[in-house]
Order: C-alpha cells, then structure tokens, then sequence
C-alpha cells in the first residue's frame, strides 16, 4: 500500500523560523503557490495517480481557486490547520479554532465535508495528544499527523506502529496513516517525502520502497520549486534541509510514481479491514 500526499501551503511557510513565523511576516514575501501547483499537477497528470492534499485554510481563503482546482481534479482534500502553526505551540482552545475556522473555509471553497487532516510538521506529541479529542470533536475521522520517530518538531514516539492503525485516547477513536519508517543498519529512518526524499538518491528510496509494504509519502509545492528566494535568516542546518535537492525532486518523484502505483487515502482507507486493525491506545 503505497499513498500519496501533498501539503499545500506556500514556499514561505517553513516552520520554527522567526522571519516566517506568522502572516504578520508572510507579507514580506511573494506567492508561488500557483507556479507550483502547477508543477504538481504536471506531476499527476503524467503519472495518472491519485493523491490526497492537505489544505492549509489560510490558502484556501487567500487563494480559493487553487483549492477549487484540486477538487475539481477529483483529489480528495483535508485540512493542514488554518495558519500552519506547531500544535504544541497552541493551547486547546487555540487550535480548536483555527482548525475549525480551516475545516469551514475548505469546505466553503469545495462544497464537500472535510474529515481528513494532518497537523503542520506532524507537531503532534506525547504532550498534546489531547489534539485528537479536538479533530473527534470537528467531525475528523482519519488523522495522517503521527510521526512515530523523533524528529525537529517532536513527534509521536510512544505511537506503537508505523502502519495504519485505530488510535484511541480518551474515550475517542480515530484512524491513523502514520509517517512510515524504514530500519537502515539497525537505525529507524524516513525517507518517503519532504527533505528525506529530496536529500536520499533514487536508488536508495526505490530498495526501501521495494522493503515497505506500506509507504506514506508527504510532499510540498516548495518541493519542486527550485528557483524560490533564499530566506536569509535561516541557520546553516536549517538552510540545507530546506533548499537540498530542490532541482531533482521532480524527476525523481516522476520515476518513483512510474516504477510503483500510488493511491490516495481513501482507497488505502476503502482497502483496510479496520476490525482486524491494531488498535493504538494512548494515555
């Protein structure tokens, strides 16, 4: 089972980075959300492959065509919060709101129900999982934030599996496409999306692919922009994670879709006998 993913959001929004914090610094740089999608949809075009996309509100209400685009595509979309911020930086209040507020403009945007979301740099942890009873209670059925190894901005290490699973916590159940990972030299590993898969070369990311039976890839319009500006304040580490292998990620994601067949979430979700599921229970 191999799933393909995009979060739409702009170039710009790079997390944990003062001058891109907010939309009080958004301003200060230019929209290529539209070049870039159509990058992506160039991509799918070729390849023929469903994908599912993950909408940060604050595009949807900004730019309401480029959502529209998508779903008269036919892809399925869910929400990416409203204004991408880091969950364990919002008090429960906060992101009710403004995943609430994206869930509304999305759904104004495409006249379908949303249930489906992933928190901006899988920012859910072990300190917030109370995040999960507020997606319950917005009417989210299907959650693809647990990232189930460290990474910069925590992730779920207590999560027990790396493969589709019923996460409960507090009496609420929700179905969890986690990050997947791949153990190199007894090492656990991401290399399916995002900087990893930028950095890594093909060859490696085909042979783990051909190990995993199951692949959540996660990708952003950023991705593929090669030309996008330098964003000056960012640390020599951050930098490099961020502008690494920009120029090749479309070539190599086109190879990677035409040697393997991708599906969206909800023909994984259609596919999965979720009775026989292992259930996740967190306290």
């Amino acid at each position: 089972m191999k799933i393909l993913t995009f979060d739409i959001e702009e170039w710009f929004h790079i997390l944990n980075n003062p001058s891109t914090k907010s939309e009080k610094e958004w301003v200060n740089y230019e929209s290529r959300i539209h070049k870039n999608m159509e990058t992506i949809f160039e991509i799918l075009d070729v390849s023929k492959a469903s994908a599912s996309f993950f909408v940060v509100g604050w595009i949807a209400e900004k730019y309401p065509e480029v959502v529209r685009m998508i779903s008269d595509r036919g892809y399925e979309i869910g929400s990416h919060t409203h204004m991408h911020q880091l969950v364990y930086e919002q008090d429960r209040p906060t992101f009710y709101n403004d995943v609430e507020r994206s869930i509304k403009t999305i759904e104004d945007c495409i006249g379908k129900k949303v249930e489906l979301f992933r928190a901006p740099g899988f920012s859910i942890s072990h300190n917030n999982k109370w995040a999960f009873e507020v997606l319950h209670e917005l009417g989210i059925t299907t959650d693809s934030s647990v990232f189930p190894i460290g990474h910069a901005h925590g992730g779920l290490k207590c999560f027990p599996s790396a493969k589709p699973s019923l996460i409960e916590y507090n009496g609420v159940t929700l179905k969890e496409f986690p990050i997947n990972i791949q153990s190199i030299v007894g090492k656990s590993m991401v290399f399916s999306g995002g900087g990893y898969f930028r950095l890594l070369p093909y060859n490696f990311i085909k042979k783990a692919t051909l190990k995993s039976d199951y692949i959540m890839s996660y990708f952003h319009p950023r991705d593929f922009d090669y030309k996008q500006p330098l964003i000056q304040d960012l640390s020599s580490i951050r930098r490099f994670k961020s502008y690494v292998g920009l120029k090749s990620c479309k070539p190599k994601l086109e190879k990677w879709l035409n040697d393997f067949q991708f599906m969206d979430i909800s023909t994984a979700n259609d596919k999965i006998d979720w009775n026989q599921k292992k259930v996740a229970v967190l306290d």
